[in-house]
């Protein structure tokens, strides 16, 4: 009801009708949005990627699918377990599940699934207690070092939230220019009709804040640190 009355109010003051189904066109002039870093290939935009991931504290490791597992394993190494990973089939295509049911566990390295198997509180607590959160990004944009992830059934974000660490997989072949390119590819998929997911979440590093007298600290309400693992041949 209130939402109603909000619209009718500014449609009034605008003097036009309520328009809630009708799409505006947006037919500008000039559309610099859709031409900054676009002139790059993909090679080029992984250069400006990492680039900027330098200036959001982010570790960038770049490996291959072949080498994947052994990858996130020196992440492990270097970060420490616990793991909270989504519970996603691209884990087991790209070859990870042996590193996630034997390899660690065998080292006393838990890894814990989210999964709507669990009660909303144990999936809560296992990404609070590990120390590292694994998830697959949809697209990566080289201007600001973001990931783009879908949170949705058996993929809470609080993974990427809650440890200590913030993995994220990133095939090559995802990586965009900036944010119009993945709101255009975005928007897309709903003009398909298709199902979107419960939330898109962007993320560029670590947590940080510069409120106070303009001095960063990084890890103020989030991960403290983070690491993207670019597949160069995906």
């Amino acid at each position: 009801m209130e939402k109603t009355q909000f619209l009718a109010t500014l449609a009034s003051r605008l003097q036009r009708d309520v328009n809630t189904t009708k799409k505006p066109a947006r037919n500008w002039q000039h559309r610099p949005q859709e031409q900054h870093y676009t002139p790059m290939n993909n090679a080029e935009l992984l250069v400006a990627f990492k680039e900027q991931c330098t200036r959001i504290h982010t570790d960038v490791v770049e490996t291959t699918r072949e080498n994947l597992s052994e990858a996130v394993a020196q992440v492990v190494n270097k970060y420490g377990g616990p793991l909270s990973v989504w519970d996603d089939p691209r884990f087991a295509e790209y070859g990870l599940t042996p590193l996630f049911t034997t390899i660690l566990p065998a080292q006393n390295t838990a890894v814990y699934t989210w999964s709507n198997q669990k009660t909303r509180e144990e999936n809560f607590a296992e990404a609070n207690a590990a120390r590292i959160g694994l998830v697959f990004s949809e697209y990566a944009l080289a201007e600001s070092g973001t990931v783009v992830l879908y949170s949705a059934d058996g993929a809470g974000k609080a993974v990427g939230l809650l440890p200590h660490a913030f993995v994220a997989i990133i095939p090559q072949s995802s990586l965009l220019p900036r944010m119009t390119q993945a709101s255009q590819a975005i928007q897309q998929r709903v003009d398909r009709g298709e199902l979107l997911p419960h939330a898109i979440d962007y993320v560029s590093g670590p947590s940080n804040s510069a409120d106070i007298e303009m001095k960063l600290v990084v890890g103020v309400h989030g991960p403290v640190e983070a690491t993207y693992i670019v597949l160069t041949d995906c």
